[in-house]
């Protein structure tokens, strides 16, 4: 038997009485438009159920737990804004979207391995090695969005692209409100850069830890329970990190059609 590969080939009805080539670039605008789709969603009466369960959870969990997230968070945002732990390259130029993107996917599935492995490892350990985790997948997280940036062409040497990673971090990990408020602001960026504040200190801390906290507090959680902990450490972590770059390539293919640098139409 004979297959025939048409890159990004799309069949009406799983037949084959019709289909069209679709190019990459319409392919990418068409996972855009379903993402944007995604961002305005109102929360649903199951979302509304999971974040009073999310309330509830957060109530039974040790606040040296709290107190540990809110560190890791705070600490590595600081080292992303002021530091030079994180690199990303020379900018990549003159390439097509597709080109980019190639590269962004293998990074992707890198480190969604480097962190599912993190989590197995440190899973089994409890409530200290559970802590030690926080750090390493910061730090696996934060790394992935330099590199994102990077591939799609933006220096992140700037301070505005700095926290543009950020607010990248932030919409990933948000509950449906907030994800609201940071989306608009990731939409109308070009707009919004004008009104960032001088000084970095300015920058809403708190809501940025809270948010991601109260995101993660329940996997991490389960990973404390023994028995099953090593699997949903990996299992934790590896969606984690999905979501994420998937988050990181929508909010770049906004920036890169606003600023028609590359029109994915």
């Amino acid at each position: 038997m004979i297959f025939l590969c048409i890159p990004y080939a799309r069949f009406a009805n799983n037949k084959m009485e019709k289909f069209e080539i679709v190019s990459y670039n319409e392919k990418a605008q068409r996972e855009l438009d379903f993402w944007k789709e995604k961002m305005v969603k109102k929360p649903s009466f199951t979302n509304k159920l999971a974040k009073n369960f999310q309330n509830k959870i957060n109530s039974l969990i040790p606040e040296k737990f709290h107190e540990g997230i809110t560190a890791v968070v705070k600490n590595m945002s600081r080292t992303v804004l002021f530091g030079s732990r994180f690199t990303s390259g020379k900018p990549l130029n003159d390439l097509s979207l597709e080109e980019r993107e190639v590269k962004i996917r293998r990074k992707i599935d890198s480190y969604k391995k480097v962190g599912a492995a993190s989590g197995a490892w440190i899973g089994a350990g409890g409530i200290l090695l559970a802590l030690a985790d926080l750090p390493v997948l910061m730090s696996i997280k934060m790394k992935l969005l330099f590199a994102i940036a990077g591939a799609y062409g933006y220096d992140i040497r700037n301070y505005q692209e700095r926290l543009f990673i950020l607010y990248i971090f932030q919409l990933a990990f948000s509950s449906h409100e907030k994800r609201a408020e940071v989306y608009q602001k990731i939409l109308t960026w070009e707009e919004h850069r004008k009104e960032l504040p001088e000084n970095i200190n300015d920058f809403d801390w708190r809501t940025f830890q809270q948010e991601y906290r109260d995101y993660i507090d329940i996997a991490k959680l389960l990973q404390l329970i023994p028995g099953i902990g090593a699997f949903v450490g990996a299992y934790a972590n590896h969606q984690l990190v999905d979501k994420l770059g998937e988050t990181a390539m929508n909010a770049y293919r906004l920036r890169l059609l606003n600023n028609s640098i590359e029109k994915l139409d």
